[in-house]
């Protein structure tokens, strides 16, 4: 019986020893396992994290590159969207959500001396084309339509004398009247200037313009508190030759038309808002008939932080289409009294006669409106305004337009 006892106790110790034997292999393996997957997991995140900086360096050099392709650009947008309701001359009513304008333009300083720029005109077509029943056939009426409305090269010359920062366009450029006025009177929005209007000439053609201020640039409180634009000491002047057709239409004969305009400031200390101006062309009318095509215009304007007053007159003969060669005269007057920063209100007087030698055809515009301003005074801002003609053609009713308008500008 003892000698059994002796028996199972020893089996009893040499199993105990084979399982603590097989307990510490055991434990062996799974150790070896951690220690294989840590560094296995190590080397996972090794391997990320490297490649998350290499992504990273990469992400890092396209953004360079990006940014450096884009260095020396400048993006601008400028749109006008409408609701008018009212009456045309015929009698006809109307009431619709127009785009009077959408502006999308690109710049580019390649050099201190060399720039560019192309402005995309984005607009509905009026395209009222009718057959020999009298009847309009054309599909474009109403559609939107994209045109290039400047597209040139510009130098920039070193000052000169009199001459300060002068500049050459050469494209789709500037026309020297009406870009200076839409700078004066800020409510393009609204409607064109006086001339334009009357369909004597627009604001842009294929040519070159040669511009520059005057005498140095006018004080810097006087361009923070009143404007930035034009600020020739003594004035500014603007140049050109171009085809005479205007951006929007073909050239139909082989005749350039010059044009020039010039601004002085008499009294750049006292009365630095006070300027007069002067604007001639003389050429042919866009047609193969070749019709003489005349203008001037004397304008007078005066700015200041709270008030904004013009006055012009003009005489010519002809218009930019060659659609007549009437002798026409007229004059225009605008105000814009600016009481706060933000609200502004705006009035126009206009009368034109599109023949002189012919009775009882003149008209008169009548607009008065009030704007107010989102950010800055006239970049982005709502105007609603009332337009009114007075037609003495006994066949003719008043034009007669409410107005409200979005303008958005970058």
């Amino acid at each position: 019986m003892a000698g059994q006892k002796a028996g199972d106790w020893n089996h009893l110790l040499v199993t105990r020893i084979n399982e603590k034997g097989k307990r510490r292999k055991s434990m062996k393996k799974r150790f070896s396992v951690l220690v294989v997957s840590l560094c296995c997991l190590l080397l996972i995140a090794v391997y990320s994290a490297a490649s998350a900086a290499e992504e990273k360096s990469v992400d890092q050099k396209d953004i360079e590159k990006v940014v450096n392709a884009l260095k020396g650009f400048k993006f601008g947008l400028l749109w006008y969207l409408s609701y008018q309701d009212g009456q045309e001359n015929n009698g006809t009513d109307f009431s619709r959500f127009a785009i009077k304008r959408g502006y999308l333009t690109v710049q580019k300083e390649f050099m201190p001396w060399f720039s560019a720029r192309m402005t995309l005109d984005i607009t509905q077509v009026k395209d009222e084309a009718k057959d020999s029943k009298n009847k309009t056939y054309s599909n474009y009426d109403g559609s939107i339509a994209v045109r290039i409305k400047y597209a040139y090269g510009q130098f920039n010359l070193p000052d000169f004398a009199f001459l300060t920062k002068p500049n050459i366009e050469v494209g789709v450029v500037h026309m020297p009247w009406l870009d200076y006025e839409e700078h004066v009177n800020f409510y393009r929005c609204q409607d064109t200037m006086f001339i334009e209007r009357n369909n004597t000439l627009n604001s842009a053609d294929i040519g070159v313009t040669f511009a520059s201020l005057l005498g140095g640039t006018i004080d810097e409180n006087y361009q923070n508190n009143v404007t930035k634009d034009y600020p020739g000491r003594y004035g500014s002047m603007s140049v050109g030759i171009y085809n005479g057709s205007g951006y929007a239409a073909a050239e139909k004969n082989e005749n350039k038309v010059i044009e020039g305009r010039l601004t002085l400031r008499p009294l750049p200390d006292i009365v630095p808002g006070l300027q007069f101006s002067y604007f001639g062309l003389t050429g042919q009318g866009n047609k193969d008939t070749k019709p003489d095509w005349t203008a001037n215009l004397g304008f007078v304007s005066f700015e200041h932080q709270y008030v904004t007053l013009t006055g012009q007159y003009y005489w010519g003969k002809g218009n930019q289409k060659g659609d007549d060669e009437n002798k026409k005269d007229g004059y225009s007057f605008f105000t814009e009294i600016k009481p706060l920063k933000q609200f502004s209100v705006i009035g126009r007087y206009d009368h034109f006669d599109p023949n002189t030698d012919a009775k009882n055809d003149e008209n008169n515009r009548y607009i008065v409106g009030a704007a107010y301003h989102l950010d800055k005074p006239h970049k982005n801002m709502i105007v609603l305004d009332y337009d009114t003609v007075n037609y003495k053609q006994s066949d003719k009713k008043d034009d007669k337009r409410i107005q409200l308008t979005l303008q958005v500008a970058l």
